[in-house]
């Protein structure tokens, strides 16, 4: 009997092995079908958004770049668009920044230079040296030089598009940080799925697209996890001491447990807020067309507009000019300045990034340039032999010499020993032979030129025949203008662009 129950139980325990190993195999199976779906999901999804990338960039149909770190979002970008890549004939870039901050940075270059030559993914790489970091911070100093030196990879190597692994998480961090620094609905609007950055870039041409932005971090970890792709870790990701990370770690989770997948709800608030500012554009592109002449605002328009409006209009001129956006606080108190200061005040509001000046029913933004000292304005002796203009740097721009029906003779020209300056006053100019010859103050008056352009325009004259010649921003003297049939040049200035 014991011998019996004892076979019985050997053969039990065969046939549980047996069927362990049967279930076990097909547990196996679909783990193995279950990984491989997630990963033609992800890719499947992928092709999605770059097809509609590339609708919006067709440039880049046959070359791309992408921003790679070595961590685990650049890397998993990396790999899908790699697989995108070979089923679409596009040349692949993988563009790295060494910023040198960390020990970690010549491994992390030559971890990420070995994982593209496995993949035949070109590789290149830029060392930069981070500055600015006492005025705006490490984080901001080493995203301005990291994205400027992705522009100027992008531009030696003629790629249009460039992609970055910004995320669903990324964007609901985004928000939350703009949120609370009280940001409008600008800031409040996240990142855009493509856009050009000018200046960040450093070329307004260069196009940067986010296509796993609908994506979350869990799944490019899946995706990384299910391909077993490599990837590295900056610790520096983990420091609480900068805002993002604290969020991130601290805040987030927190959020996280109360919430479950509030990133996506966030991130759909940031669309709701995108469609709000372009609709704000476009009141405000309603609004600059009445209000604008040539270069400046109308106040006398404006104030047809109610406060709310304006300010959305100062914003978006600001933001043509590549201006920084100003606090509320601080637009509050330039639109007050501006509509209450009497018509002939010389009103000027102190930006960060220029001047804001009013000149009687006018609104300028001029550069903020260096006081002139009135003891020691710029002189400068020079002869002009044919060139077609000659700059000045003391003067922060150029005199252009052009051919003319009207104007000085070559060779009489030639001949003159010339002098360029600021003026000191009393200097006087005959404009046309049927005009009286007057002070330069009165001709500027005349021309409505502004105050703070008259302290900068120069005045050119001839120290052979002691005369002024030529007043920036009135024109040249009718004295010596050649009557004769012979080649005449004119004389205008042009100022550097700030």
């Amino acid at each position: 009997m014991t011998s019996y129950y004892g076979e019985i139980t050997n053969t039990h325990v065969d046939a549980i092995s047996k069927a362990d190993a049967t279930a076990n195999a097909k547990i196996s199976a679909d783990t193995d079908a279950h990984v491989a779906a997630k990963i033609a999901r992800m890719e499947f999804d992928f092709a999605i958004k770059m097809a509609a990338v590339l609708v919006q960039v067709p440039s880049a149909h046959n070359v791309i770049g992408v921003a790679y770190s070595g961590g685990l979002d650049s890397s998993a970008l990396l790999h899908l668009m790699h697989h995108y890549a070979q089923q679409h004939a596009i040349k692949l870039f993988a563009f790295h920044v060494h910023h040198g901050l960390s020990a970690q940075a010549d491994q992390w270059l030559d971890h990420c230079a070995a994982e593209c030559a496995g993949m035949n993914i070109v590789f290149v790489s830029q060392r930069v040296q981070v500055s600015g970091i006492a005025a705006s911070g490490v984080e901001a100093a080493a995203r301005s030089s990291r994205y400027a030196a992705l522009g100027a990879m992008c531009r030696e190597h003629n790629v249009p598009l460039l992609l970055t692994a910004h995320h669903q998480d990324d964007q609901a961090e985004t928000v939350l940080l703009q949120l609370l620094r009280g940001s409008g609905v600008a800031g409040l609007s996240g990142m855009d799925a493509a856009n050009s950055a000018p200046e960040l870039l450093g070329d307004a041409s260069q196009m940067m697209a986010r296509p796993l932005l609908s994506e979350s971090r869990r799944q490019l970890a899946d995706y990384v996890a299910a391909k077993s792709i490599n990837h590295v870790d900056d610790a520096s990701n983990n420091d609480p001491r900068f805002a993002r990370n604290a969020l991130r770690h601290q805040v987030m989770p927190a959020l996280a447990q109360f919430f479950p997948h509030f990133q996506a709800r966030v991130a759909r608030s940031a669309q709701h807020a995108q469609s709000a500012q372009r609709l704000l554009i476009a009141l405000a592109e309603i609004d600059h067309q009445q209000c604008a002449d040539a270069n400046a605002l109308v106040i006398s328009r404006m104030q047809t507009l109610d406060t709310e409006r304006i300010d959305n209009l100062l914003r978006y001129w600001f933001g043509t000019q590549k201006i920084r956006m100003p606090s509320t606080a601080w637009l509050a108190e330039m639109r007050d300045q501006l509509f209450t200061a009497k018509p002939d005040a010389q009103l000027c509001v102190t930006h960060a990034d220029c001047h804001v000046r009013r000149h009687r029913d006018r609104v300028y933004i001029t550069p903020r340039l260096v006081e002139i000292d009135p003891e020691d304005k710029p002189q400068i002796a020079f002869r002009w032999n044919g060139e077609s203009e000659i700059a000045f740097a003391a003067l922060a721009g150029r005199v252009v010499f052009s051919p003319a029906a009207q104007g000085f003779g070559v060779e009489w020209l030639r001949q003159q020993v010339l002098m360029v300056g600021l003026r000191n006053g009393g200097e006087r100019l005959k404009p046309a032979a049927n005009r009286p010859t007057r002070a330069l103050k009165y001709h500027y008056q005349a021309g409505d030129v502004p105050a703070w352009e008259r302290e900068r325009l120069p005045i050119v004259r001839s120290t052979t025949v002691k005369h002024l010649l030529f007043a920036a921003g009135i024109g040249m003297d009718c004295v010596h203008l050649s009557a004769a049939e012979e080649p005449k040049i004119a004389l205008h200035w042009e100022f550097d662009r700030v």
